[in-house]
């Protein structure tokens, strides 16, 4: 290993690193990852097969088929909020209504640990809103407050009534 790797390795995990962060900055990824991690036990609790010394339980139900789908949905609603960030509202009713569907169909919603996470994940991707860029920090922009504490008047903003009985025409 020569003394020029290493920085370029910790540079290149810095970058990859902030890369990430912008990226998940940009969509509602939280809400994704909550709602993608609800469907895992949801679909798998019902197909389990748990075994307590010799005697073994099977927790499938006839509505074994009904968990697997909104499993495979709520993962498939996760990964939408992370790469379809316009449909996000759609996207977080849904895994909310699956969530509940889930609490019927899929063993109270896989023990509630999957109803739960639905729910939450639902939620988070609903509201999330996409951030204003950030705009250079012009003199006059952003505080109407000046530097010396002073009110400065915003264009178009008036406190002011109108008195011309709101003709317009003066």
């Amino acid at each position: 290993m020569s003394a020029d790797t290493r920085p370029l390795q910790t540079a290149s995990f810095g970058r990859a690193r902030r890369s990430f962060r912008d990226w998940r900055g940009r969509r509602p990824f939280w809400g994704g990852l909550w709602t993608l991690l609800s469907g895992i036990p949801i679909m798998y609790i019902p197909y389990q097969t748990m075994t307590l010394g010799d005697l073994h339980l099977r927790m499938a139900t006839t509505a074994g088929a009904g968990s697997l789908i909104i499993g495979v949905l709520l993962v498939v609603l996760g990964l939408t909020l992370w790469f379809q960030q316009q449909s996000r509202i759609f996207a977080g009713v849904a895994a909310i209504l699956l969530a509940l569907v889930s609490l019927v169909v899929s063993n109270f919603g896989a023990f509630l640990i999957g109803f739960l996470l639905a729910l939450v994940g639902g939620a988070l991707g609903v509201s999330w809103m996409p951030g204003k860029p950030a705009a250079g920090a012009a003199p006059g922009d952003g505080d109407p407050a000046g530097d010396d504490g002073t009110r400065t008047e915003l264009p178009g903003l008036s406190l002011i009534k109108e008195t011309d009985g709101g003709h317009g025409a003066h």
